[in-house]
């Protein structure tokens, strides 16, 4: 099972302030963490949403386009890992170890696997190219 661990923003990360030193260090420690066990998918961190944009839908499905900075800092993302573990448990416990000082917030979402759909809403044609293409570029990150 996929799992996406998402880094919530916080005034610093929207104010662009960078880690410290100290800090890269230890979540570069904590990714090989992650990758000597064959779990780490992805894992990035993003600018703040001042260098972003977001784009809104109308109901005639054209969107209306805002640039950043956006108001709501905790409905904001400043980073991500995507794991692939057994279960929600497991990924409960590698978020458990992220380095973070208290006053961070980190949530956890599945990823949707074709599994999960009902068998008439994909093609099975759909559903191996997917899978084709997951085999050739997703596979966890070696260390």
């Amino acid at each position: 099972m996929r799992f996406m661990m998402l880094v919530k923003a916080n005034a610093d990360s929207e104010a662009g302030v960078l880690p410290s030193s100290e800090a890269i260090a230890e979540m570069g420690r904590f990714n090989d963490e992650l990758i000597r066990a064959g779990v780490l998918l992805a894992a990035e961190g993003l600018h703040s949403s001042a260098k972003g944009v977001r784009l809104t839908y109308t109901d005639g499905g054209k969107p209306t386009v805002t640039d950043g900075p956006f108001a709501e800092t905790k409905e904001l993302l400043a980073g991500f890992w995507l794991i692939d573990v057994s279960s929600l448990e497991e990924a409960v416990e590698w978020a458990s170890r992220a380095p973070f000082p208290g006053g961070e917030t980190l949530e956890i979402r599945r990823v949707f696997e074709a599994e999960d759909f009902p068998a008439d809403a994909v093609s099975q044609e759909a559903l191996d190219k997917e899978q084709a293409w997951r085999d050739a570029n997703q596979r966890p990150i070696q260390a």
